[in-house]
């Protein structure tokens, strides 16, 4: 009798929980969240507009402490300073990627998503323009390819200019193209993190 009643009572209390999640991330609660920079440990550096702001909340507090790894590392003062390559963050869950050369010109710089990742890129030195678009609205070119975790598209989308001081926020449904030459700028030192992505139906 005991044990049911424990069974009843932890399933009451995940859904309770989960209600509770859901709730929370409304359209106000979550622009609350985001000025609040909970997220950013001190640091001054902004989000992107195109970011989706309520799957970046959904996915901070499912995995806080992935999020703050990936964050202390953007945040380190050093950060200019490491060499192209790739850095370990949390194993598989977390890493990063530094690159420095030239930018692209459009036209051979292809849209992308990712299934198993969500891409932070930030521009270290120099400036890049950065598309993005929903992947519902993009015709796919190259199919899924999970050695690459990546698939290729066609789409309209918007570009934004991509500078030292604000990061962007990729998840699996959103394409980008990132690394296009701007004008005045021939090439940049780039930071891209890898954060691994967690399905969440809330």
């Amino acid at each position: 009798m005991k044990t049911s009643r424990l069974i009843i009572l932890s399933l009451f209390l995940a859904l309770a929980t989960s209600a509770a999640f859901a709730q929370q991330w409304n359209s106000a609660s979550v622009t609350k969240w985001v000025k609040s920079r909970e997220w950013a440990n001190g640091s001054t550096i902004k989000l992107s507009s195109p970011a989706d702001v309520v799957e970046f909340a959904k996915q901070y507090h499912a995995n806080k402490a992935w999020w703050d790894k990936a964050f202390a590392f953007l945040n380190d003062p050093k950060i200019d300073t490491l060499k192209p390559g790739k850095y370990l963050i949390d194993g598989d869950n977390v890493f990063a990627m530094i690159t420095d050369g030239p930018t692209r010109l459009i036209d051979s710089v292809r849209w992308e998503s990712h299934r198993n990742y969500i891409d932070l890129h930030y521009v270290i030195r120099g400036r890049e323009q950065i598309g993005a678009a929903p992947v519902a609205s993009a015709t796919v070119t190259k199919p899924y390819d999970a050695s690459r975790d990546a698939a290729n598209y066609t789409v309209g989308g918007k570009y934004y200019p991509a500078a030292p001081g604000e990061f962007f926020l990729f998840f699996p449904s959103d394409a980008h193209r990132p690394g296009i030459k701007t004008t005045g700028f021939d090439a940049d030192k780039k930071l891209v993190i890898k954060i691994r992505y967690t399905p969440l139906n809330l």
